[in-house]
């Protein structure tokens, strides 16, 4: 069964132009490695936010982690053009 991930980043912060489309292509990268069936999205919204659908607690507990570390090296991947 697909896992889908959706986060959600609140529009108020100023990130800058492509973050959001470069955080979900490089957390579906690091997801995939663990999980074989799973997809991110990731969009600006009212408010921060994370859901994830058809995956066990320990499931989630790993996705969320490796959102974590994804949001946290943020400067070794994300480069501004």
């Amino acid at each position: 069964m697909r896992i889908y991930v959706e986060v959600r980043v609140d529009k108020s912060k100023q990130l800058p132009p492509g973050a959001a489309s470069a955080l979900a292509i490089e957390l579906n990268k690091r997801l995939q490695r663990k999980f074989a069936d799973i997809e991110a999205t990731v969009r600006l919204a009212g408010m921060d936010g994370l859901s994830v659908r058809n995956c066990t607690p320990a499931d989630r507990e790993q996705i969320e982690e490796i959102l974590q570390d994804t949001w946290e090296s943020a400067d070794d991947w994300f480069i501004i053009m």
